[in-house]
């Protein structure tokens, strides 16, 4: 199993980034997908999870409203749509997949991880 996440990059405050995740080696929509994100000196924290079927999603207090995540399961891709972005967005956002319905928001949760790609929000 491959996760590829891409799509991060410099953006300044207020404004948006998509990120994907690609997989391979998976029956994709058997699998729930989460997005983390780790800053410098601070612990991988919990963003969004979605379920293999798309109809459950999660997300944690500090993105509700904000960023959306969805998939295509056709495409294999798992996406995190982030909106009106802050300067405490900037982290390395990670995907993480694994089968079956993931119902915690840990990291122990999940398999298989992408390897990152970095956000970094300015002022």
């Amino acid at each position: 199993v491959q996760l590829q996440a891409s799509g991060g990059g410099l953006v300044q405050a207020g404004g948006s980034l998509r990120l994907s995740c690609a997989a391979s080696g998976v029956t994709f929509n058997t699998y729930s997908m989460g997005w983390f994100r780790q800053a410098p000196g601070k612990e991988r924290e919990f963003v969004a999870r979605i379920f293999g079927s798309g109809g459950s999603t999660l997300y944690s207090a500090s993105v509700k409203g904000r960023f959306t995540i969805s998939r295509d399961n056709a495409k294999n891709t798992g996406y995190l749509q982030m909106n009106s972005l802050k300067p405490e967005d900037t982290a390395v956002y990670y995907c993480a997949a694994r089968s079956g319905l993931v119902l915690t928001t840990t990291t122990r949760e999940y398999n298989y991880w992408g390897q990152g790609t970095q956000v970094t929000v300015s002022s």
